[in-house]
């Protein structure tokens, strides 16, 4: 039923929105307990984001889901042609431990609205909110319509080995090969949201102090456990120690002088995360943070000033409050950098020269970005959101998001009242005309 109804979807989405934000404060507790995600962070990067999400697809779902009429090929006069939006069938969503409530929920009410039948496996990293996605989605929704299944590397090794209908998988790039293999063996269409070193290039001509503002946002939010975080600056050399020290006091501003102690600054999620990331900090040189603490997971915003690009933190996404900040002196230094790695999920350029940032966009490869801020293009559910080669396949957001999760299907409605012959053989001197049709085309 939950196919074929639309009415069905809707009444249930309706019914999951009214269940998420009535569990708001439970959300954002679940949160806190996996790794101190404050309140503020909560709402803004998780439950306003699936809230707004749900809305926008109650509202257009019905529209969404009916057929597209398109232009007819005069090949086919007459005739009429449409896009039926055909849902897939079942759906697999797994889901990342970054942002669990968010990446788990978005994708799965795009999947519900289309027609499909959803499994979501959400992280065993977040064990409490994952426990409340699994209560939430079982009050609202028939097992056989949504199902959350929880557990570890095991669950989901169980999962991939089944045939499914579409998958949708957001982590890393190395489980992303795992999913795309598995998927593979059914020819199962996917989508993977996934990662990469994502540069932030500081031009000269810019408000630095707006820069750096931002730049610690996007960068430290969620302490840098963000898959378009900045991954690395590359800042025009005459203007690295001013830039530098501006982004040290925006980092005061924020979280004050001493870290641990701030409210708003969240923890690394894993023991094995932390030490990876404390690696990264090694031999390097520290120009601010630094600060650790194994039995709080807590790791300060840290900067470390022109690493060698052979070293470990410049050679693997660092997804971590950790920020690298490099030099340039011209287009081709920025380029010769950039162009080390895979294709990154996102870009940024500050600079108040169009040409500048203009010509990083259109010559460099990535999944997405802004000009004068960060990560704030994921908030606009009208713009797709993907990556490219090895920082993912695929885009949603809004209506990208139920097309995504429908089979396009082609359909041709001619009537009987003409028939022309020319199709039809014997083909003996239909040539010309045939040709004359063409110039038309």
């Amino acid at each position: 039923m939950f196919r074929t109804d639309i009415n069905y979807r809707k009444q249930r989405l309706i019914k999951l929105l009214y269940a998420i934000e009535k569990n708001q404060n439970e959300i954002a507790k679940a949160l806190n307990n996996d790794f101190k995600k404050t309140e503020f962070e909560a709402f803004l990067t998780e439950t306003f984001i699936v809230i707004s999400e749900l809305k926008l697809t109650i509202k257009n779902m019905k529209k969404w889901a009916k057929p597209n009429m398109v232009l007819p090929s005069i090949l086919n006069f007459p005739s009429l042609d449409y896009i039926y939006k055909e849902p897939y069938g079942k759906v697999l969503i797994i889901s990342p431990w970054n942002y669990p409530f968010q990446l788990a929920v978005s994708p799965a009410i795009a999947a519900i609205a289309a027609g499909n039948s959803v499994t979501i496996k959400p992280s065993e990293l977040t064990p409490n909110t994952s426990k409340l996605i699994a209560k939430i989605f079982s009050e609202v929704f028939e097992k056989e319509h949504v199902e959350v299944i929880q557990g570890g590397i095991e669950v989901s090794q169980e999962l991939l080995s089944r045939r499914w209908e579409y998958i949708f998988f957001t982590g890393s790039v190395n489980v992303g090969k795992i999913v795309a293999k598995a998927a593979a063996e059914n020819l199962t269409p996917v989508t993977l949201e996934l990662g990469g070193k994502n540069p932030c290039i500081i031009d000269k001509k810019v408000d630095l102090d707006v820069a750096a503002r931002r730049i610690a946002w996007g960068k430290f939010v969620n302490a840098g456990q963000t898959c378009i975080a900045p991954d690395f600056l590359l800042v025009e050399k005459s203007v690295k120690e001013e830039l530098t020290k501006k982004l040290i006091h925006e980092i005061e501003t924020s979280y004050g002088t001493n870290q641990q102690n701030s409210n708003d600054y969240p923890r690394i999620i894993t023991k094995k995360n932390w030490e990876r990331l404390l690696g990264f900090t090694k031999n390097q040189k520290i120009i601010y943070g630094g600060k650790h603490n194994e039995n709080d997971l807590f790791l300060s915003p840290t900067l470390i000033d022109e690493p060698s690009l052979e070293s470990p933190v410049m050679q693997e996404e660092i997804f971590g409050p950790i920020l690298p900040i490099l030099t340039f002196e011209n287009k081709n230094q920025i380029n010769k950098i950039i162009e080390r790695y895979e294709k990154p999920l996102a870009l940024y350029v500050f600079s108040n020269n169009k040409k500048f940032s203009e010509d990083l966009i259109k010559n460099l490869s990535f999944g997405g970005g802004c000009v004068n801020d960060t990560l704030v293009h994921f908030a606009n559910n009208r713009l797709p959101f993907g990556g490219v080669g090895h920082s993912g396949i695929g885009a949603y957001h809004g209506k990208l998001s139920f097309n995504i999760f429908s089979h396009q299907k082609a359909i041709v409605k001619k009537p009987t009242w003409l028939d022309i012959k020319l199709r039809y053989a014997p083909y003996k001197n239909k040539i010309n005309a045939l040709k004359k049709i063409a110039k038309w085309l």
